[in-house]
């Protein structure tokens, strides 16, 4: 179960976070290639954090990360059209 308030992506842009899980499943409303959604389970500043997006690009890169690997400390950056982990 997924926790804290939603908040929109650009509130955590180039702040370091925690990710402690997070899901990819088939979105209700598709608008990237893949059809698919990522929610985010997220610690901001203490708080507990829940990020929905469409980003195939975020999808991509949260898949190599090991569940043993969990919770990791990152940084969510736009690099021109698209969001990635640095």
């Amino acid at each position: 179960m997924f926790i804290g308030d939603k908040i929109k992506i650009v509130k955590v842009l180039n702040k370091q976070i925690a990710i402690s899980r997070y899901k990819i499943e088939k979105s209700k409303y598709p608008k990237n290639k893949s059809g698919d959604l990522l929610t985010i389970q997220i610690n901001n500043d203490g708080e507990n954090q829940i990020i929905f997006t469409g980003s195939d690009y975020l999808m991509d890169q949260i898949k190599q990360v090991e569940e043993s690997d969990m919770p990791f400390q990152t940084t969510i950056i736009k690099n021109g059209e698209h969001f990635e982990f640095t």
